[in-house]
């Protein structure tokens, strides 16, 4: 990590990932950018659907690979960019074929690394296979849920899952949530853990930062009147005076709560609920 000097209180303590050792330097790819106007949390009728949102530095999107759909050809990282998209770092494959792709970068992999996607693909890092072809006990990230559906599970910063079983055409894989969950053998996966595994070590050190980011401030409920919020209201510094904690809306929320609806339609595939609160530390 990179550390600065304490020139002010904000600078004390802040941090940021040394970019110029992990990156490559290249420029972005300009045929797989676009333009992304930010939309502040809030949806077609302008009303805020996602609270916190707003401002923030101007950003080009990266069309990131997740279908992997060109198989059995093999590809060359031949560079390694930052995405402000997301907390890991994406590379440019080229395919032995001439197509550029971005993909999300598993840890040690660095410019001039291959991988390769196939059924019967080497157990190595970055290469691609259904998870009924992974032996139990490898880390595996990019995770399909659906068959040909896109990978959408593990792929934040440091993050992997685990496959610890098979049993009758569905492979048990742990999240990193620490939930258990069944996932067909046809889906597909990455072999290795995601890159960038220092990303939860930065200090944001300062509000500006924060909303450099796009990160609006946000007001605890109990600082709210009772009309705003369940936590609301009280003479000086208060309780929340409830039991349990809730969101604005009433529903529950945090502290160890489960907050999954009840009769949600993938319950079946669930093996292990996820851990909450203080359990997950352990």
């Amino acid at each position: 990590m990179k550390t600065y000097k304490p020139t002010t209180k904000s600078r004390r303590f802040m941090t940021t990932l040394p970019y110029r050792e992990l990156l490559s330097g290249d420029a972005p790819h300009k045929p797989l950018m676009k333009a992304n106007r930010s939309k502040g949390g809030r949806n077609g009728f302008g009303r805020i659907t996602t609270r916190h949102q707003g401002g923030g530095h101007k950003k080009c999107y990266r069309d990131v690979d997740f279908s992997y759909n060109k198989k059995d050809i093999p590809a060359k990282i031949e560079t390694v960019e930052y995405d402000p998209f997301r907390s890991a770092f994406i590379g440019l494959a080229l395919y032995r074929d001439g197509e550029r792709r971005y993909v999300i970068l598993p840890k040690e992999m660095k410019v001039g690394s291959t991988f390769v996607v196939g059924e019967n693909a080497p157990l190595t890092m970055g290469n691609r296979m259904p998870l009924g072809k992974i032996p139990v006990g490898t880390f595996v990230y990019n995770i399909e849920l659906s068959p040909a559906a896109g990978a959408i599970l593990a792929r934040g910063a440091g993050v992997f899952a685990e496959v610890v079983a098979h049993d009758s055409g569905y492979a048990q894989v742990k999240l990193p949530s620490t939930e258990i969950r069944k996932i067909s053998d046809l889906c597909w996966a990455s072999i290795g853990a995601v890159g960038n595994e220092e990303y939860n070590l930065v200090v944001i050190g300062k509000a500006g930062r924060s909303r450099w980011l796009g990160i609006r401030p946000t007001v605890r409920g109990t600082a709210m009147n009772p009309v705003d919020h369940p936590h609301g209201g009280g003479e000086g510094k208060q309780g929340r005076g409830l039991k349990r904690a809730k969101t604005m809306w009433g529903k529950p929320s945090g502290k160890g709560q489960k907050t999954r609806t009840p009769k949600k339609y993938s319950n079946v595939f669930i093996v292990s609920r996820r851990k909450v609160g203080k359990k997950r530390k352990g």
